[in-house]
């Protein structure tokens, strides 16, 4: 997504993120989400390689963002025990996705917009296989993204802080080359200025 573009969307994105998960207004956790997600969205924006899909109508529906995973298999450092084989392998192919969000708007066809958000980031890579790490403690984040198809593969620990994430990866065959309606792409890379 150009830059200008993420800078222009940046209330509706911060509305989604809040819209994402149950919090009670005025939550003054919720403002200090908002914060953190605006940051890590404009940090992971100036990755040369990020990319975002948002799917919208009327409103802001949803929303995914993030960028291929280094081959030398970087992403994966603090995996505890050793890694699948086939994830290594996609790895090391340069066929790997790092999801850093994937925000759907509660909606009865939920499943179905984070499928279509989904593959059209992976198949605008060339991926074989989605990756994210999710805070283990987030109960709500990781079943959405288990009925959303993704496998748990283990848990990784950054050396930043001490949160313990559990590692999670969606495996993708291309179904088609059409691109599914609704949905834009938009391709980070390197702007300068802040959230």
């Amino acid at each position: 997504m150009e830059r200008q573009l993420v800078d222009g969307m940046r209330e509706d994105l911060a509305e989604l993120y809040l819209g994402s998960f149950p919090t009670a207004p005025g939550d003054a956790y919720g403002r200090c989400r908002r914060q953190d997600f605006l940051n890590r969205l404009f940090t992971d924006m100036r990755r040369p390689e990020c990319a975002m899909v948002v799917a919208e109508t009327d409103v802001l529906m949803g929303c995914a963002f993030g960028f291929p995973v280094d081959r030398d298999g970087s992403w994966w450092l603090g995996f505890d025990g050793v890694l699948p084989r086939g994830v290594g392998q996609l790895t090391v192919s340069g066929r790997v996705f790092a999801f850093t969000d994937l925000l759907i708007r509660p909606h009865p066809q939920d499943r179905e917009l984070a499928r279509r958000v989904q593959e059209r980031l992976l198949t605008d890579h060339r991926a074989a296989l989605g990756a994210t790490l999710v805070d283990r403690a987030d109960h709500p984040t990781l079943a959405a993204l288990r009925s959303w198809g993704w496998l748990d593969v283990g848990q990784l620990r950054r050396t930043l802080g001490a949160t313990t994430f559990r590692a999670l990866v969606l495996p993708f065959t291309e179904r088609t080359t059409a691109r599914p309606q609704g949905l834009a792409t938009m391709s980070g890379g390197g702007g300068t200025g802040g959230p």
